[in-house]
């Protein structure tokens, strides 16, 4: 693994020491010819920089150390204190860059000088200037021709990489860290955040690949988990973080839900709605068999489907069916119609209003008579005999009753 790491930065510093132009610059002196890149190298905090070097010497030179400086734009040329790198004396390496920087090829035959700094800060920024030693004594040769190099923020995200999602089955995320370096390991972690939710971590699973670390995270997705939020956050050293966040599509289905009224009256309309939940939308069919088997196909949408029928009679009682269709499954759900006949409604009311006519009639024709009654008896004149007893007790003598009056002989 160690030698497939050296030799995939290898041959990308290769790559790049040999392209053409602007891309390097070869500065000599005295027989000694240093070749850099010539414009400025951009990297990011957190991340790693390879600076491309390659180098050859005088012929009665014999190199056996190489020395990496680091120094400010202002001084002229690089001193002691501002070592990186020493092959010979890691006593000399600033704290700071101890364990960060090392040869891309330590081999110091191959005039390959390249080098690899990680955990970068921005505070790397600055120029780099090469030098080469014989063994056994203080010789040595310091390169005028200095590396610039530029450390910005991170602006780099984690890859996350995310198969297609069917509730039910188990599955894998991938979270992969910016970057292509072997510095210090970075800390990967999960965060699960749904509709309105706070944020839960997850932990996955770390591992290293040549030098790209990613994290795996497996679980069984399912319909409740359609439409959240992951977020792969990836943290280096010196507190430098970046993250990703991705929506998951969950492929799922649930049984139809049938609503509205399964009982209704001839004349009233039958209004049903059938509902699925689903991802991607399922394709919603109402059937209703007839007595000879056949399918009636009555409406066709996606996610609802409204079944309406006006003024509905005894016939178009039965049972009605919900079909979804959602890629290779198929949901039914059942509803039970029925249908009231009409003479139990208005017709069964009819005989008490009969007798609620009826009877006021018969109170109305009874108030009549009775009301006849009594203006008949006060207007009625005596009869016969009423009248002789009231001449016989009249005192008024005229001549009309005197034959009356007088006795007999």
């Amino acid at each position: 693994m160690f030698v497939l790491i050296w030799t995939t930065l290898l041959f990308s510093v290769r790559g790049i020491t040999a392209d053409a132009g602007a891309a390097v610059k070869e500065h000599c002196d005295n027989g000694f010819c240093i070749t850099l890149s010539e414009g400025e190298i951009t990297a990011e905090a957190g991340l790693c920089v390879v600076i491309p070097c390659s180098f050859t010497t005088a012929s009665d030179f014999r190199p056996k150390h190489m020395v990496w400086y680091k120094c400010e734009p202002y001084q002229r040329k690089c001193v002691d204190s501002d070592v990186i790198l020493h092959t010979k004396n890691n006593n000399k390496v600033q704290s700071g860059f101890k364990g960060r920087v090392s040869l891309l090829e330590p081999d110091v035959s191959l005039r390959n000088c390249s080098i690899i700094i990680n955990d970068l800060t921005e505070s790397d920024s600055g120029l780099y200037q090469f030098r080469v030693q014989e063994s056994g004594t203080k010789n040595g040769f310091t390169f005028s021709l200095k590396a610039t190099v530029s450390v910005k923020g991170l602006t780099q995200k984690p890859t996350v990489m995310i198969p297609p999602l069917t509730e039910g089955q188990q599955t894998t995320l991938t979270c992969t860290a910016p970057g292509l370096c072997s510095g210090s390991d970075p800390k990967i972690t999960w965060t699960w955040r749904g509709a309105g939710e706070k944020d839960s971590h997850i932990t996955g699973n770390i591992t290293a690949v040549t030098q790209r670390h990613s994290s795996t995270l497996t679980f069984n997705p399912s319909a409740e988990q359609h439409g959240t939020d992951v977020t792969c956050k990836v943290s280096f050293t010196n507190s430098i973080t970046t993250e990703e966040t991705v929506t998951l599509n969950v492929t799922y289905v649930k049984k139809p839900v049938i609503t509205g009224m399964t009982s209704v009256k001839e004349g009233d309309a039958l209004n049903l709605t059938c509902s699925v939940e689903s991802f991607p939308p399922a394709v919603i069919t109402w059937t209703k068999p007839d007595s000879n088997k056949n399918v009636i196909v009555l409406q066709n949408n996606t996610r609802t489907a409204a079944l309406v029928i006006v003024n509905v009679t005894a016939e178009y009682s039965g049972r009605y069916i919900c079909t979804a269709k959602h890629q290779i499954t198929t949901l039914t759900t059942p509803a039970e119609v029925n249908v009231k006949s009409d003479q139990h409604g208005p017709s069964a009311e009819l005989p008490w209003i009969i007798v609620a006519v009826v009877s006021l009639i018969v109170n109305v024709i009874c108030i009549i008579l009775l009301m006849f009654r009594w203006n008949t008896r006060k207007k009625v004149k005596p009869n016969q005999e009423d009248r002789t007893y009231m001449s016989l007790r009249k005192t008024d003598q005229s001549p009309e009753y005197d034959v009356i009056a007088r006795p007999l002989n």
